[in-house]
């Protein structure tokens, strides 16, 4: 992201000349100053500590009007490189029709990811589309995109103002890819809680700048061995109203899991994953 370093603001007065050339060059800095805390602050919630790596048993419940919820089981493994990469491992348990599917991504430390999906149908692991950023992950709310790791360069951040979500006071820092093609996204806004550096709400904006299309609100977070955790969580897709809900319900951290554990060994055989379920 570009910014207005702080010494041209002085020279505002001399270009231009007068009270309003002085008053151009301090809105200036002020936006340069706002762009810079949005920087800042994005930096800062993307490098809140989360242990090397981390292992969670996890239950998806989806909602839709008209029917009952339908609630499936999965096991999720997060693995952190020490020169920025991520690799994260999904499998899902339950119910029948599901079980066995499992989702690898590997996010490398220059902000590419590539995804591959195992479907016990067909008995094979596919890749998936890097072009399918807006591919709806297993019918849930989640769109592949929202599974990868981004890195904060990829946005352009300003925070936009303080506000509430329940009881905490939030910087709400606004999210714009720098480029068009690397989302699927127009812009993304984040209510960020100052003490745990974890967004209490996101909005999602797709085809309009300023009609969001979903909504992700964090219902509860806590500290799981020092590392503030998202426990519970509601994905709304504002359209139709349909909700996917992420409920923890065990969650463990550091506790060395292996890179073998993310690879399409691992992926495709369910045996290999079973041992280091938490």
């Amino acid at each position: 992201m570009t910014t207005t370093p702080a010494r041209p603001c002085g020279r505002a007065w001399h270009m231009r000349g007068g009270l309003v050339g002085l008053l151009a060059g301090l809105l200036m800095c002020a936006q340069a100053m706002a762009d810079d805390a949005g920087a800042k602050l994005a930096q800062r919630v993307y490098d809140r500590a989360d242990g090397n790596d981390a292992s969670s048993a996890v239950t998806m419940t989806l909602t839709e009007e008209g029917r009952a919820p339908r609630s499936r089981s999965l096991f999720l493994y997060r693995l952190s490189g020490a020169s920025g990469e991520v690799s994260t491992l999904i499998r899902f348990t339950e119910p029948a029709d599901i079980e066995g599917t499992g989702l690898l991504t590997l996010d490398a430390a220059d902000g590419t990811s590539n995804q591959w999906i195992y479907l016990p149908a067909m008995q094979r692991v596919r890749r998936v589309d890097a072009n399918r950023k807006g591919g709806r992950f297993v019918n849930s709310d989640y769109y592949y995109e929202d599974l990868r790791d981004r890195k904060p360069a990829m946005d352009a951040h300003r925070i936009i103002g303080r506000e509430r979500v329940g009881k905490i006071e939030c910087e709400v820092l606004e999210s714009v890819p720098v480029e068009a093609s690397n989302s699927v996204y127009l812009r993304r806004v984040s209510w960020i809680d100052p003490a745990s550096l974890l967004p209490m709400r996101v909005d999602f904006f797709e085809k309009d700048m300023d009609k969001p299309t979903k909504r992700l609100i964090v219902d509860k977070h806590e500290q799981v061995k020092g590392y503030w955790t998202v426990m519970d969580s509601t994905l709304t897709d504002l359209g139709s109203g349909h909700q996917t809900r992420l409920t923890v319900n065990r969650m463990v951290y550091d506790r060395g899991l292996p890179a073998r554990l993310f690879g399409s060994k691992a992926l495709e055989e369910e045996r290999t994953e079973k041992e280091f379920r938490p």
